[in-house]
């Protein structure tokens, strides 16, 4: 909708909408990542550190698995373009970005000594924060389109934007499915009739802000240490797998489905053991360490109770002592009185 910010006069150099959004999700999500874990008691400049070595991870992978995922459409044709500024001022593959981030993340969290699941936990709601932020870019930009639609919340993108990244603006440029096509103009009245779009990029914005929300209530709450991440990948999975059938853009299949949506069901169906596992740990553990306490508290008890028992049998003989030595007392001066 608006791929460039600002062009250097008198030359072809221009700053991206995508960029710019890029580069504030990075530092939105750095910011959140650092003050959870500052409450987590990790040290903040460590998280900083390891913020860069993800940063670049991620971005190498994403760049890695979206030339994997387009090779047979686009890079086997043209592989100098991998090499060019548009290539590294485009976005990628999320996922591929995400799986590479992981594993920097176990590699460095090693060498700075950071226990991996709470450091995560605190990543967590920066890494979808950040996400959010990023699809707003991914609409700037016009990458990330969806399926053509009629519906009034259908959104037409700018010729500028079918320059950068191939969007499709009308009927003819929708190429990587004919069929597709045919039926489109023949819908809207041939194949330069304007063509309107699924704005999945917001539909992902806005289910990756409502997932940032989720997670910061539940940081607070936690009862393992990995539960956040974890439910991160279960909910983000869901939501990517659903939106990916309105998406359009091509990205590779596998098994008749999506690149990424192969990839949410791995990650869905690898994060629910491990949530069930970790959350199971993490009850025995506290029945455990229950026992232990609760059996010195329940001894401290039963003494208490003897004590006042004995303490009630004591009061109670001496008060019989006392009343049998008045009695006593009594029927003494009762004999004296007869006698006399």
């Amino acid at each position: 909708m608006f791929p460039e910010l600002f062009k250097i006069p008198y030359t072809n150099f221009s700053f991206n909408t995508y960029g710019f959004l890029l580069a504030l999700a990075f530092v939105a999500g750095l910011l959140v990542m650092a003050r959870l874990a500052a409450r987590d008691g990790l040290d903040k400049q460590k998280v900083y550190d390891l913020g860069l070595w993800v940063l670049a991870a991620s971005l190498i992978g994403s760049k890695a698995l979206m030339v994997i995922t387009e090779w047979d459409v686009y890079y086997r044709d043209n592989p100098r373009q991998i090499f060019t500024l548009d290539f590294f001022r485009s976005g990628g593959v999320y996922y591929g970005g995400f799986i590479a981030a992981v594993l920097a993340s176990v590699i460095a969290m090693r060498l700075y000594r950071l226990p991996w699941w709470r450091t995560a936990d605190a990543f967590a709601p920066g890494i979808v924060i950040g996400q959010a932020i990023g699809r707003l870019g991914c609409f700037s930009a016009g990458c990330c389109w969806g399926k053509p639609t009629t519906g009034w919340y259908g959104v037409h993108f700018t010729d500028k934007g079918n320059e950068i990244t191939g969007v499709p603006t009308m009927v003819r440029h929708l190429t990587h499915d004919q069929s597709q096509m045919n039926v489109w103009a023949e819908r809207l009245g041939g194949p330069l009739a304007p063509l309107k779009l699924h704005p999945t990029q917001l539909y992902e914005a806005g289910a990756t802000l409502l997932i940032f929300v989720v997670l910061l209530l539940l940081h607070r709450r936690r009862r393992f240490e990995g539960q956040v991440i974890l439910a991160y990948a279960m909910l983000y999975s869901v939501a990517r797998f659903i939106i990916e059938f309105w998406r359009d853009d091509p990205r590779g299949e596998m098994f008749n489905l999506s690149t990424s949506q192969f990839i949410a069901i791995l990650l869905f169906a690898g994060a629910i053991p491990v949530f069930i596992y970790r959350l199971r740990k993490q009850g025995a553990l506290a029945q455990a360490q229950s026992v232990p306490l609760s059996a010195p508290r329940a001894e401290r008890a039963n003494r208490r109770a003897a004590l006042k028992a004995k303490n009630e049998s004591t009061e109670n003989a001496e008060v019989t002592e006392q009343t049998e030595t008045r009695r006593g007392g009594a029927k003494e001066r009762l004999r004296d009185r007869e006698a006399n």
